[in-house]
């Protein structure tokens, strides 16, 4: 295990799924995740069976807060890929959930202690406000704030991973 040294930066983990990618990417993901943790990334692929021709990975990281955002940002923008990416809370800083499908883009969430999804209160009065001048629904508002559109697009690839192994990476600071 690689020791982690954290001069400025609080000290967190968290989990990259790569629900689906073509082959020819997964080498790419591999490259740029690495340059975000700084450590060589060598994922185990496995076909997706949801999605002919695809393959997922499971990677666990832990390295400095604010790495699932850089991965994130590394890898949003790619054609044919799904993922998601978790960050846990420290003492200094909330967690977070990044998900990503081409057709939808990127969702972030700050999450909890216990993983829920906390919306600030800004974000819950313009769902009210936008319900109310009748652009939209308040439940279609809370369902985007929640993720559900990427929920929904994701679950299917999720449960074909059930069983996948799981790597530990950490990052050298």
């Amino acid at each position: 295990m690689v020791t982690t040294r954290t001069a400025t930066h609080a000290a967190t983990r968290g989990v990259l799924y790569v629900h689906s990618a073509p082959s020819a990417l997964c080498p790419h993901i591999e490259w740029a995740v690495g340059g975000v943790l700084g450590v060589a990334v060598n994922l185990s692929w496995t076909p997706q069976p949801a999605q002919s021709g695809a393959y997922r990975a499971e990677l666990s990281w832990a390295g400095s807060a604010g790495s699932a955002a850089q991965i994130a940002s590394a890898l949003r923008g790619w054609n044919h890929l799904r993922f998601e990416v978790t960050e846990e809370p420290t003492s200094a800083t909330e967690g977070t959930r990044f998900s990503y499908t081409p057709e939808l883009g990127v969702f972030h969430a700050v999450t909890g202690l216990h993983g829920d999804i906390m919306i600030p209160e800004d974000r819950l009065k313009a769902a009210v406000v936008k319900a109310a001048l009748g652009d939209t629904t308040l439940l279609l508002e809370i369902d985007r704030l929640l993720g559900k559109p990427w929920d929904d697009e994701l679950e299917t690839f999720r449960h074909a991973g059930d069983g996948a192994p799981v790597r530990w990476l950490h990052q050298v600071v």
